[in-house]
């Protein structure tokens, strides 16, 4: 798989005359009485005569509007480019930058050092922008042929993103933008997995690349065969996955820094294709369902991301893994399955599949007793419904739920909180098992975390804390790119939970 060029984060607080740069990127504020330029650090005459053509170039300030335009005297740079920030009126401001920057690096391609000019006084403005810009420089080019990587062989690529900031000499700032960087590279990577097609990335190719992508850091990595699944009893996983000539793996990424921590868990759905099985889907955008894994990746790199910061934090991913076909062999519509610690499901729906691996993965999880339990997962196509293709939703124990929406506002990504109705439990009632893997069809998001509520186990004599997050709609971008998100795969949420992890730590 062809990765992304390594990104530098820096930071100068330099004459930007003396600052040698590719691209210098200015901020245009959209106001009342028009676009406004916005901590230029050009000279009073450039910066005058730069704001007097924006009407003539249709410059406006509004979010992700981007125009590259010739250099001028006060810069040693090649190009110039103004990016709208929208109205940056002290609501969400960070995130406001974070996108315009990412929005630059996205639409303006073919420079190896771009130097923002952004207003960002703070260490927390400075990385906003650096993580945007880096999060916008992604790119997935592995599937490309050797002809079409020669026609852009000389185009340049960004390597190094400056950040121009009155926090430049913030001994705060360098280890921050460290730290940034880290997370950008493990969003990154899960989504370069969302992006690989199903005949590569299946449940063997997917736990070696965990394995992999592993052995460099303090983790280990634990594959459970198919032959294991059925000693053990994994119903869930090999019932889902009876139908593929692939057969499933359950994973289990552990990292376990020294002493005495909050113990964290991670539950992820793996499915690396998903047609539906014997409910076989509709063909239309059935390519997609390659993405149907991207809680699993973002449950691994999670974990890698903690390990690699050095979070003090014991963190425990769990990828559910298994392609969900219609073979000769598959589970079908009425069939009556036993799932990891004894509780049977009777599969109305092969096409609810997710929360079939998902309880096998969250009954293993409850056996280590967890401080916390999170499951993440492209579960429902109900989430869309309820929430849009941008929005998270978050269900589960309310101090969980709030805490990761709390969390998920900080760094930038957008999700809701959503309940659980005590009338949709009885909903998914069998009358040959103890459970459906269905229920009502209004509220679907929220049954599916009903049905998955039933295999979180206790600890200490309580209810382990929990939540779900389902992340169908912003885990793949099928539609236009926007700020720093791309087309495809997003990598959704890893940053809330790696930003969750480090608030339980800094809680013990």
């Amino acid at each position: 798989m062809k990765k992304n060029p390594e990104l530098t984060l820096t930071a100068i607080a330099a004459d930007l005359k003396k600052h040698r740069t590719d691209a210098l990127v200015l901020a245009v504020r959209k106001t009342s009485d028009g676009p406004e330029l916005l901590s230029s650090h050009l000279s009073a005459q450039d910066s005058e005569a730069l704001e007097s053509s924006f009407r003539a170039l249709g410059v406006t300030g509004k979010a992700d509007e981007v125009l590259r335009l010739p250099s001028l005297e006060s810069t040693d740079a090649e190009v110039l480019v103004v990016a709208g920030v929208g109205s940056l009126d002290g609501q969400d401001d960070d995130e406001a930058l974070r996108r315009a920057a990412g929005s630059v690096t996205r639409q303006v391609t073919g420079f190896e050092r771009v130097t923002f000019a952004f207003p960002a006084e703070t260490v927390s403005a400075a990385v906003a922008i650096a993580q945007g810009a880096a999060l916008g420089a992604y790119s997935f080019e592995s599937y490309r042929s050797e002809a079409h990587r020669a026609k852009t062989a000389d185009e340049k690529v960004l390597r190094e993103v400056v950040v121009a900031t009155g926090a430049a000499t913030d001994k705060a700032l360098k280890p921050a933008l460290q730290e940034t960087a880290a997370i950008v590279r493990h969003v990154h990577q899960v989504r370069d997995l969302v992006n690989t097609p199903a005949n590569d990335l299946y449940p063997e190719t997917f736990a070696a690349h965990a394995k992999e992508a592993g052995s460099s850091l303090p983790v280990t990595v634990e594959v459970y065969d198919d032959a294991r699944l059925a000693k053990e009893g994994f119903g869930g996983l090999l019932g889902v996955g009876r139908g593929s000539a692939r057969p499933p793996r359950l994973v289990k990424v552990s990292y376990t820094p020294r002493g005495k921590h909050p113990h964290l868990a991670i539950v992820g759905k793996g499915i690396t294709f998903d047609t539906g099985g014997i409910s076989l889907k509709p063909p239309l955008n059935m390519d997609q369902m390659k993405s149907d894994m991207a809680g699993a990746a973002t449950a691994l790199h999670t974990v890698l991301a903690l390990a690699e910061l050095k979070a003090p934090v014991r963190a425990t991913a769990w990828l559910c893994m298994a392609e969900n076909m219609p073979g000769g062999n598959a589970t079908r519509p009425g069939d009556v399955i036993t799932m990891f610690g004894g509780k049977t499901v009777e599969v109305l729906n092969t096409d609810a599949e997710g929360r079939l691996v998902m309880a096998d993965g969250l009954a293993a999880a409850s056996l280590e007793e967890p401080d916390v339990i999170l499951d993440i997962a492209t579960l429902t196509g109900a989430q869309l419904v309820a929430l849009g293709r941008r929005t998270t939703g978050i269900m589960g124990a309310p101090e969980v739920r709030d805490a990761l929406h709390e969390t998920a506002q900080a760094v930038g990504e957008t999700s809701w909180p959503m309940p659980l109705p005590e009338e949709l439990r009885a909903t998914i009632a069998s009358q040959v098992a103890d459970l459906a893997n269905i229920g009502e069809r209004l509220g679907g998001m929220m049954t599916a975390a009903v049905f998955l509520q039933e295999f979180v186990g206790e600890a200490r004599g309580a209810k382990i804390p929990w939540a779900h997050i389902d992340i169908a709609g912003p885990s793949y971008n099928d539609t236009a790119a926007y700020g720093y998100t791309g087309k495809n795969g997003t990598g959704a949420m890893l940053r809330t939970l790696v930003a969750y992890a480090q608030g339980l730590a800094a809680k013990n």
